[in-house]
């Protein structure tokens, strides 16, 4: 077989024309080590693995995804997002500050579960509408009447089991909101309700309340128990009361159940003549400490408490000779009143309402 040009190694080189020969004359000789022509097939392969230098994949085998680029700039943003989250988790107040009112949330606070630290920040001086009537206050977040009076998980106290107590938390709310949210009450009519909670039997008690919507004065005024306005002067706008509070209770004397109650309640009012629109608050709040007694031994009625003390602290609610209603001032620049004693801010909870009696007619700051 007649041959020209060059072979090829397996790596693709050619053979010089001296190993040729060689080859040629070691073959006739039959030598076992002479070169051996290499095959058609070699070549190919040869060609192939020029082509193609890497390895060839394994059947079934994996390579791993090579892990994605990451632009640097988005670790920025993470970073400058967390302390953003971490600013507002710890100073909310000044973050809503920044961007003004309308990063107030629409939804009611929280209910308090214990007295908090500071009085609730200032919204925007906005006068209250008919269509807002709490517009401007911080009760325009608290809870809508007797949903804001915060009632404590009950436990077994004194002689009564965990219902027992759980009952008489319930009455203690009910009589709450007979005596300061009843529509007709708040209308001037007689708290009726409210008084079938009292123990009929506190001699003391019934005196004053006998006395106090036949003749108010300041020992025997309705006001520091009751809400009532004369509905010839004033109407209430919708029927909404705004209420921010709580119920504590514990063992008290003879093993009663004592339940101490502190309630702020925010009442939106008008002029009663037709067409009124000069929206004004009338702010109250009161402590009730009541005592729901083991009949075996205080005379009692079944379902009636014992009141053990009663404080009063009103704003906007009048500052002349009692008259078993509150008589809110009405007119542009009126909304603190006026008063000879100290300026106090109706909205501030933090402080005990010991400490806001007695004490002259308080200028409000703020309504």
């Amino acid at each position: 077989m007649g041959v020209s040009g060059v072979a090829e190694h397996g790596d693709g080189s050619s053979v010089p024309d001296e190993e040729w020969e060689r080859f040629l004359r070691e073959s006739a000789d039959d030598v076992a080590d002479a070169p051996k022509e290499p095959s058609a097939r070699a070549r190919v392969v040869a060609q192939r693995l020029r082509e193609e230098p890497e390895s060839p994949q394994a059947w079934r085998s994996h390579t791993p995804a090579l892990p994605r680029r990451k632009k640097q700039g988005w670790y920025v943003v993470g970073f400058l997002a967390s302390i953003a989250l971490l600013v507002v988790a710890l100073m909310p107040g000044r973050v809503v500050g920044l961007f003004g009112d309308d990063a107030q949330p629409d939804t009611p606070l929280a209910a308090e579960s214990g007295r908090p630290d500071q009085a609730p920040p200032t919204p925007p001086a906005e006068r209250p509408t008919l269509d807002q009537p709490f517009r401007g206050s911080p009760a325009a977040r608290w809870a809508d009447n007797a949903a804001g009076i915060t009632v404590p998980e009950a436990k077994a106290t004194g002689w009564m089991s965990t219902a027992e107590v759980a009952q008489a938390l319930g009455r203690t709310r009910d009589f709450l909101a007979a005596a300061s949210l009843d529509p007709a009450v708040l209308r001037g009519d007689r708290p009726t309700k409210a008084i079938a909670r009292i123990n009929p039997h506190q001699k003391d008690v019934q005196d004053y309340l006998s006395t106090a919507f036949r003749t108010p004065s300041k020992e025997n005024d309705p006001l520091l128990l009751f809400s009532r306005f004369d509905k010839t002067r004033t109407r209430l706008v919708g029927d909404v009361v705004k209420t921010r509070g709580r119920m504590t209770y514990q063992q008290g004397e003879r093993g009663a159940l004592q339940v101490t109650t502190d309630i702020t309640y925010v009442y939106p009012v008008v002029r009663a003549a037709a067409g009124s629109d000069d929206v004004e608050r009338t702010i109250v709040r009161r402590e009730v400490v009541v005592s729901w007694d083991n009949p075996a031994k205080v005379i009692t009625e079944p379902g009636t408490f014992s009141l053990v003390s009663y404080k009063l602290d009103m704003t906007n609610g009048g500052c002349g000779a009692p008259n078993g209603y509150l008589n809110p001032v009405f007119g542009s620049g009126q909304d603190t009143g006026a008063g000879d004693g100290p300026a106090i801010d109706p909205y501030d909870r933090s402080t005990p309402l010991e400490q806001r009696t007695d004490k002259g007619c308080d200028r409000a700051t703020r309504t």
